[in-house]
């Protein structure tokens, strides 16, 4: 009963998820640049209320790794705040650091169950 219970406190929660893909090169200090700096950076804006950041597991990986980073707010007004204010000078960073040796995509999704 308790997990029905803790995925209904989630319904209507937003995510932010950026699905990126990086070059073997580059992996290991993307990664932890991610861990140490940019997630943190992200958080530290207060829009949202906690991340997960996963691997994506079978995928082609001749070109790079990919992975998925989601960042949980209670309200799309706390993602609006987020993208309005902030996600554009957390990507300049993010471009000048790697440049051209990641892809990255974004979407947004809503808890419903």
């Amino acid at each position: 009963m308790q997990q029905s219970e803790e995925k209904n406190n989630e319904t209507g929660f937003h995510i932010y998820n950026v699905t990126t893909r990086v070059e073997h090169g580059i992996h290991e200090r993307w990664l932890e640049w991610m861990k140490k700096e940019h997630i943190p950076g992200v958080m530290h804006t207060g829009c949202f209320i906690r991340f997960r950041l996963v691997r994506l597991l079978e995928t082609d990986e001749t070109d790079g790794v990919t992975y998925a980073t989601q960042y949980y707010a209670r309200h799309r007004a706390d993602y609006e705040l987020y993208i309005h204010h902030f996600a554009l000078l957390l990507q300049k960073e993010k471009m000048a650091r790697w440049g051209n040796d990641l892809i990255e995509f974004s979407s947004l999704m809503q808890v419903v169950h």
